[in-house]
């Protein structure tokens, strides 16, 4: 069911994860690390670049912009993708110990004009990139 914009309080959320055999502190520091991402972030970045004081990245979706959050000591990996057209897009992430290794969880949000085709598309892609970096990580 389609809820017109405007009307809808919240998007649908879909968490996408993986146990990764690295200290939470490892793969945040990894993660965390803008120029990392175009070795397991296919989905967003293909290279990168610093221009300005921006992360400035060549996606499929054309140059965009990429914010991740202040450091900090939580495993918080929230950043913000500023598309072409200037929409940003908020994409909730976080890392937290799971025994010895880690966890990491990405929240992806579907838009509003979003189909459940398109939304399954990204939630394969954001799944990819979750094992590419497990496997960079892990070897």
């Amino acid at each position: 069911m389609t809820v017109p914009i405007g009307k809808a309080l919240t998007f649908v959320a879909k968490h996408i994860h993986v146990s990764i055999a690295r200290p939470a502190a490892e793969v945040y520091d990894f993660v965390s690390n803008s120029e990392n991402l175009p070795q397991w972030a296919a989905g967003l970045s293909e290279s990168i670049q610093r221009i300005q004081g921006d992360w400035i990245a060549e996606s499929p979706m054309g140059t965009v912009k990429i914010k991740f959050a202040e450091k900090n000591n939580l495993g918080i990996l929230d950043h913000d993708v500023t598309l072409p057209s200037g929409a940003i897009i908020y994409n909730p992430m976080r890392v937290f110990p799971n025994s010895a290794g880690s966890e990491l969880v990405f929240t992806l949000y579907r838009g509003p004009t979003m189909s459940d085709r398109q939304f399954q598309e990204d939630a394969a892609m954001v799944a990819g990139d979750l094992q590419r970096l497990k496997a960079l990580l892990e070897k």
